[in-house]
């Protein structure tokens, strides 16, 4: 009970709960959403970025669909 009691007043600290109510946490997500992109394109874990990842399945399905036809 304590830990929810915490989120809830840093949640208040927010400003601008009267005249943007929920929308206050937009810009968050925003530079959230930024930060993510940003980390998958730019961070190599192993030797692979998320992007290499994605970029080599898709050839490998596409590749399959051509075998198949």
């Amino acid at each position: 009970m304590l830990a929810k009691h915490k989120i809830r007043r840093l949640l208040l600290m927010v400003p601008g709960k009267k005249r943007f109510g929920v929308y206050r946490f937009l810009p968050f997500f925003f530079v959230l959403g930024g930060a993510m992109e940003w980390f998958m394109i730019n961070v190599r874990i192993g030797k692979e970025t998320f992007y290499d990842v994605y970029r080599r399945k898709q050839s490998e399905r596409q590749q399959e669909q051509n075998l198949e036809k």
